[in-house]
């Protein structure tokens, strides 16, 4: 997330003579104190700012064209001093002898299965590393061990691994653990040891150290003047400096609209919220506005007692770079969401009724669109590997462009009464040497999908596999389509080698079931938003 590097304001001096004035800042210059940084080296907050949003990250920027690297040790201390209130008490700590998280991937024991009861997302308050140990467990799941960086988001108290210190070319961003920070607070940062490593030419070195009471900063007095309508803005200048600040300040449940506009930036992140309500998060264009972090799997697993997807109602999944889970009413519109790693990976994961997503752009490995309840697509742009999307269904995608390294395009898991993912007027694409399909709907470790449906309507296809279908392994399987034409040349594909228990509508003869499937609120359980041009 990028940053400016704020200074406090000067001193307007309108009323002083201008000779008078100079020397006033002549002899200011002449007692201020060194930076505790060093000449080179700023940082943001800026020592002694003020105003500033108490989901900040901190920020080095260092030399232009300095190569930086994470150092093995060191720690980032935070301590709050407000007047009256601190007393001095250390409230965050972040030791970088720890690793992030896993690297390798975990093995699971037999045992292992999906959650026999539902997940329970009640809550009579929202937990924060405040008031809670990251690890707690949740629902059926083991504890999570402490032996990594750990934190929760989004009152997720089983955690998130997470990387401290992330360096992008000269700028290395500290990541505090999430919601330490209160408004209305004076805090003293202090950096013992080497946290960052970097070269000054052929020199190296680390990142100074920085002693208890050199680098303060004091957040804002209260929450933002309008709570409907929240700004996130990574040059601190909104009302947040990050998207899971301003989901963190929405109440669960909440009656009212609430929009959050999220102003074009870089937002590296993990985003986690539940439970949230008649909520807008806009971005100013996929292009300008992106959410991502380096998240996976194997970074973020599932625990080693329960699975994770299968059924309604089961443990929540950690390894996505953007989640929203038990959320109803959403709209999201004009935004990127993205995973920065291989794998298991989504860049969106949404556990939603009646979410409608319009002009999003989501990138992610193995799956990069997870999608669970009734979710509305329009415009939107998919693009992953393998099951590009996963899912129980039901989603209805309009005009939308799915794209993947190849193969199977989708892995749909929706059981009657639900109904699975329809395409109307989409474009499904692969890579040249690499063609895509729709996807599959095999069995799996016991488990079969004889309702799994997967239609298309009047769809393009670009480097595609005359199969269709990867694998469809029960005959009661909805794996339709009608009226799909050759990207390039816009005429009808050859569909003679489709798998056999696929099936081409015929324009005449299912007419009427062509028209209820280009019908999102008969796929999305009478629902439909009410700007839906269909």
């Amino acid at each position: 997330m990028a940053l400016p590097l704020h200074s406090s304001p000067a001193s307007q001096g309108k009323c002083l003579p201008a000779c008078l004035l100079a020397l006033c800042i002549l002899y200011l210059s002449s007692c201020a104190s060194p930076s505790p940084f060093g000449k080179d080296v700023s940082a943001y907050p800026a020592p002694g700012q003020k105003d500033i949003c108490p989901d900040t990250h901190l920020v080095l920027t260092f030399p232009e064209g300095t190569s930086l690297q994470v150092a093995s040790s060191g720690t980032v201390k935070v301590y709050d001093i407000t007047p009256g209130k601190g007393r001095g008490k250390c409230i965050d700590t972040l030791d970088l002898s720890l690793p992030s998280g896993p690297t390798n991937s975990r093995t699971y024991p037999p045992q292992c299965d999906y959650t026999r009861v539902p997940y329970d997302y009640s809550r009579d308050f929202v937990p924060t590393n405040r008031s809670t140990t990251a690890g707690t467990p949740s629902g059926t799941a083991e504890r999570t061990p402490r032996d990594m960086q750990l934190t929760i988001i989004g009152g997720f108290t089983d955690g998130f691994h997470f990387h401290p210190v992330i360096v992008n070319g000269n700028r290395a961003t500290i990541y505090l653990h999430n919601n330490v920070l209160e408004y209305g607070h004076k805090y003293s940062v202090a950096l013992e040891g080497g946290i960052i490593m970097y070269r000054d030419g052929v020199v190296k070195k680390t990142s100074p150290a920085v002693a208890k009471g050199k680098w303060t900063f004091s957040t804002r007095k209260e929450g933002p003047g309008d709570p409907l309508s929240l700004v996130v803005d990574s040059s601190g200048e909104g009302d947040f400096c990050t998207l899971q600040g301003a989901l963190d300040y929405v109440e669960d449940f909440k009656e009212e609209s609430t929009l959050i506009h999220v102003k074009a930036g870089d937002y590296e992140e993990i985003v986690y919220a539940r439970n949230k309500t008649n909520l807008i998060i806009e971005g100013e264009g996929s292009d300008r506005t992106r959410v991502h972090y380096a998240n996976n799997e194997v970074f973020n697993p599932h625990p080693l007692t329960v699975k994770t997807n299968e059924r309604k109602g089961t443990f929540p999944q950690r390894r996505q770079a953007v989640g929203l889970d038990n959320c109803s009413d959403i709209v999201i519109r004009d935004i990127a969401f993205a995973t920065d790693l291989k794998g298991q990976a989504e860049g969106l994961l949404l556990n939603c009724e009646r979410a409608a997503l319009y002009r999003v752009l989501i990138q992610g490995s193995g799956d990069a669109l997870q999608a669970n309840g009734s979710i509305y697509m329009q415009d939107c742009t998919i693009e992953g590997d393998g099951d590009t999307i996963l899912g129980r269904g039901a989603l209805f995608g309009y005009r939308c462009t799915v794209r993947n390294s190849g193969g199977p395009l989708s892995w749909v898991r929706n059981f009657d009464p639900a109904h699975g993912d329809v395409f109307v007027e989409s474009h499904f694409e692969g890579k040249e040497g690499s063609p895509a399909d729709w996807g599959r709907s095999q069995f799996n470790h016991g488990s079969v999908y004889p309702d799994a449906e997967f239609v298309v309507i009047d769809c393009t296809v670009s480097q595609f596999n005359p199969i269709g279908w990867s694998e469809i392994g029960e005959k009661t399987a909805r794996m339709w389509e009608v009226g799909t034409r050759d990207k390039a040349t816009g005429k009808p594909v050859d569909t003679s080698r489709r798998h056999p228990n696929s099936r081409r509508l015929d324009p005449v003869r299912d007419a009427s079931i062509i028209a209820s499937y280009r019908d999102p609120a008969f796929v999305l359980g009478g629902w439909k938003p009410a700007d839906c041009p269909l």
